[in-house]
Formats: structure tokens, sequence, C-alpha cells
């Protein structure tokens, strides 16, 4: 009797621990959806990666810099929606959040000894910019591809170039389109040419490293296939860019 009796107590715990498990999960879910939600209609003025630079900066010493500016997709150059799209994912318009081809193509390549390159698309990007850390380990990519099905889903296309084009690291404690043309060309994110956006779009893989203000000749190199790359894209049939 004792040993049915301690039977039955261990999986009445078990049970518990499923049911807590189960709505911890359940609340997880909520909270992930009701913020995308939200952020469907909120600007985005500040996200992890900017506090994460932030603490970077004082770590080392530096004077803490943040510049950005929340601006409607309306208010910023249609060349640099075209550029980022050219230089960073062609396929943004239709695919649903992930490339698969590249994503094929970058695993082989890796599993070839090649060197390792993203294969994320800007649906990704935003999901990591806006929701989670910079990083590598397979819980956060878990959560990415979470997040970019809920951006996806309920965001669209057009709301996830807004906050792309608001979000980006685009300089050193310089966020987004509005604060990288005012500090780097003087104007605002609606001026900006084919050429500058193309410059933007340059530095997007390190934009610590590359300075769209002070182009080096590899940046003025990919300044002109992403132009090239721009003309071949031709228009996009989203919202305000045609």
């Amino acid at each position: 009797m004792m040993k049915r009796s301690k039977h039955k107590k261990k999986k009445s715990l078990l049970r518990r621990i499923w049911v807590w498990c189960a709505r911890i999960l359940a609340l997880l879910v909520l909270s992930a959806v009701l913020s995308v939600a939200a952020l469907r209609f909120i600007p985005v003025y500040y996200t992890p990666l900017m506090f994460i630079r932030l603490y970077e900066q004082k770590k080392e010493g530096k004077p803490l810099r943040l510049k950005h500016t929340w601006t409607p997709i309306g208010e910023i150059a249609q060349p640099l929606a075209l550029a980022v799209i050219a230089s960073e994912d062609n396929l943004f318009m239709t695919h649903r959040g992930f490339d698969l081809e590249q994503i094929k193509k970058a695993h082989a390549e890796a599993r070839a000894g090649k060197r390792v390159r993203g294969a994320s698309t800007i649906s990704q990007q935003t999901a990591k910019n806006v929701f989670l850390w910079p990083g590598k380990s397979y819980l956060r990519k878990g959560l990415e591809v979470c997040f970019t099905v809920l951006i996806e889903w309920i965001w669209g296309k057009e709301r996830i170039m807004e906050v792309y084009l608001n979000s980006i690291e685009t300089g050193d404690g310089i966020y987004g389109a509005q604060a990288v043309a005012e500090a780097h060309f003087g104007k605002k994110a609606g001026e900006l040419s084919r050429a500058e956006a193309a410059l933007i779009a340059a530095t997007l893989p390190n934009p610590r490293r590359f300075d769209s203000s002070r182009p080096s000749p590899y940046m003025l190199s990919r300044q002109k296939q992403i132009m090239s790359l721009m003309n071949k894209v031709g228009t996009v049939d989203m919202g305000y860019i045609k």
C-alpha cells in the first residue's frame, strides 16, 4: 500500500509540474503575440541592442552615444528600402520570413569548411533587432524563428520594412535611417539619394567598422555593386515604394 501511495504521489507531482510548464509556455507565447501585436502600431523607440551597446560603451570607458529618431516609412527615401532589399534580401517581398535556398547554401558552405556567412532575411534581422539580443545560441535562433513567423503574420511587409529601417545599427551609436542621414549626410532620411542609400546599405554587415561618412575604397566598390543590384531589382510593390 505504501508503495502504491508513493507511486500515486510521484505521478501527481509530475502531473502538476507538467501543468505548470504548460501554463508558463502558454503565458510566454501569449506575451510574445501581444508584444508583436502592440508593436504593429507603436513606434519602436528603443531596442535591446541599443542598451547592449550603451553597456559596452560604459564598460570600455567611452562616452555614451545613442542617436535614434523614429521616422514613418513615408518620410524615408524610397531608394534606402530598395538598397537594403537589393543588398540584404532580394526575395524580401516574396518569401514568408525565410530564404530557404540561402539557408541551404550557407549550411553547405559551412560543412565544406568555408567561411560561415549569414543567411538571415530582413524579417529575421528585424525580429532579432526588436525582440532579442545578438548571439548564435540555439535558444536565440529558435526564438528568432518564432518572432519572425509572428511579425510576418501580424505586421506584414511594409511594417517590417518600416521597423527595420528604424532599428538597424547604422554607425557607432547610430540607429535607423533618420539618425544616420543627419549624422553622416546632414539631411533628413527622406532626402537621401540613391548613392547615399547604397552607401548606407554597404555598411550594414558591420556598421561600427564601415563608416558611410568616410567610405573606404572597399565601401565605394560595394556601393557600385549595390546600385547595380538596385537597378536589377527595379521596383518594389510595397506601399510607398514604387
